[in-house]
């Protein structure tokens, strides 16, 4: 939208959201799993980060995948090593 005060803020609600999903998600359940996926792979396709966003489908779908949970661990600090470029 052209404000970049606006593009910091939402950007910083969902590095919010992703270290509270990156927290949680281990110590989940499937089920619980499957919905901290879902809910994350929204934000990501609405902020743009689209790995993170297929990594989360990816869990969505099996929710015991473990190498699937540690590549968005590592998307995750991706992700914020970029938002913390950008906002320089």
């Amino acid at each position: 939208m052209g404000d970049r005060g606006v593009e910091e803020e939402v950007l910083g609600l969902f590095l919010q959201q992703t270290q509270q999903v990156r927290e949680r998600i281990a110590q989940s359940t499937p089920a619980e799993r499957r919905l901290l996926a879902h809910q994350l792979l929204g934000s990501a396709r609405g902020v743009g980060a689209f790995a993170i966003a297929d990594c989360a489908a990816e869990i969505e779908r099996q929710p015991d995948n473990l190498q699937a949970q540690r590549r968005l661990e590592v998307l995750i600090d991706e992700a914020r090593d970029f938002v913390a470029g950008m906002c320089r």
